[in-house]
């Protein structure tokens, strides 16, 4: 019995040095935390409308729970962050407790005062984690300015967009018909997910070489920021006419530009001129019975760079439209597609040139990136003049001048692991060098002055 009872004290005695362990905490100035990160920084963040929500984790890496003195933002209310520790919204909580092991979530967001400075600022702040003694603290950063914030816009005046401030677009934007809107050089456009850009009157858009014009989606944070299909596109309608876009850039939209029906004067519909149209996820630019001239233009990495249907009139020159598959955008349609019919196979007129252009595509399963369909015994005249070009069968209704097949470009760097893209020509033995014909422009799409014996795509060798 005297054995029975003395083997039941060890047990309690165990068990109680035990959950004394467990439930002591580490006070010990030597113990560790481990932060998720020791800055957390924001990417342009606009006006009034804040940011993503950001964290970073505490971590207690002890055998011993850890209790936290306190977690406190330095800037407390008057500060432009907010910050919500494990739970609770709060400038500062104290006394937290950490199981050995265990971690907290501190999530931190951000709100830009509108009436700070027209031009990028960094606003800054950080957040005191302490305990035992010890200081640790996690710096916050963030860019803001100051925009125009336009929602469901409607446009029926003629307008002029200055460069003073980006333009935040939410709901989209509608030029009606017979009203005029300007873009002035260097003008920051970003579109929101829900925001089409539709032009049922004049778009004109007047970049320069040194202050292009960005059409993009507003999402400017790590892993949107390059996203494709983060805003739906530029739409020009039946109505639209006389539009202009000159050193433009759109990029990351599900369709770049859509035009839909001929031009309604003598003039083409819509003037591209030294335009980037990059990283779309659908089609770059579609063309629905149209009237298109591009000079000089990169439309590049889209599902389908350049589609032309239902017949129209079209001039591409200097143009370099090429795709290479990526992260974000597989390469399995062709870079080029023409037909001269609609969904109700009803044929039209068709006249297409390409002249001193680079058709070419890789890193995907395609192997004809010139795609053309015809129907019926109307026009169909599809011109290819000192074109450098790839497919493994191109139909016969196309008509070859002068032209490369199935040459590599050897365009100056190709990394799509690092989504880095160079479509220079130059630094290698490329067939587009010195392989065009002279027709009249004013300079390649980096403003530079093309040789005597000019070169094949949108850049000219230096």
């Amino acid at each position: 019995m005297k054995s029975f009872i003395k083997y039941i004290l060890i047990i309690s005695l165990a068990c109680t040095l035990f959950a004394c362990k467990k439930n002591t905490f580490i006070t010990d100035k030597a113990a560790s935390i481990t932060l998720g990160a020791d800055t957390l920084f924001f990417d342009t963040v606009f006006t009034s409308v804040g940011s993503i929500t950001q964290y970073f984790t505490i971590t207690n890496p002890n055998d011993q729970k850890l209790k936290l003195d306190a977690v406190r933002l330095m800037g407390g209310a008057n500060s432009v962050f907010k910050i919500n520790i494990d739970g609770v919204a709060a400038t500062q909580s104290d006394n937290i407790e950490i199981d050995a092991g265990d971690s907290l979530y501190v999530f931190v967001a951000v709100t830009i005062d509108p009436s700070a400075g027209n031009l990028p600022f960094i606003v800054q702040d950080s957040i005191l984690v302490s305990y035992n003694g010890n200081e640790k603290y996690v710096q916050l950063q963030a860019y803001g300015q100051n925009a125009h914030f336009l929602r469901s816009k409607i446009i029926g005046t003629t307008t002029i967009w200055k460069n003073d401030l980006p333009y935040v677009i939410s709901g989209g934007v509608l030029i009606e018909e017979g009203t005029t809107l300007i873009v002035e050089k260097g003008c920051r456009i970003y579109m929101h997910a829900d925001a089409p850009f539709i032009v049922d009157g004049t778009l004109v858009v007047n970049g320069t070489k040194t202050d292009s014009v960005i059409f993009r989606g507003d999402r400017l944070d790590e892993g949107y920021r390059d996203l494709p299909a983060s805003w739906p596109g530029i739409y020009f309608t039946a109505t639209s006419r006389n539009n202009t876009i000159r050193y433009g850039i759109i990029t990351n939209a599900y369709q770049g530009i859509i035009v839909n029906g001929p031009s309604v004067n003598a003039s083409p519909k819509l003037n591209l001129d030294k335009c980037i149209i990059d990283n779309i996820y659908d089609t770059g630019i579609m063309a629905v019975s149209s009237n298109i001239t591009a000079v000089n233009c990169l439309i590049s990495n889209c599902g389908l760079n350049v589609a032309l249907t239902g017949g129209g009139v079209y001039n591409f020159t200097y143009c370099t439209i090429a795709s290479y598959g990526n992260n974000y955008i597989e390469h399995k349609m062709p870079v080029t597609y023409i037909n001269n019919f609609d969904v109700d196979e009803n044929t039209y007129p068709l006249n297409a040139v390409f002249r001193n252009c680079i058709l070419w595509g890789d890193g995907g399963s395609v192997e004809n990136e010139v795609l053309s369909e015809k129907k019926g015994s109307g026009i169909y005249d599809v011109l290819l003049e000192n074109v450098l070009y790839k497919s493994k069968d191109l139909a016969s209704a196309i008509q070859l001048v002068n032209s490369i097949a199935n040459q590599d470009p050897l365009f100056d760097s190709i990394n799509t692991s690092r989504r880095y893209f160079d479509f220079h020509v130059g630094k290698k033995p490329s067939p587009a060098l010195d392989a065009a014909i002279q027709v009249s422009e004013n300079g390649d799409l980096d403003g530079n002055t093309r040789s005597t014996n000019p070169d094949i795509g949108c850049y000219e060798k230096q």
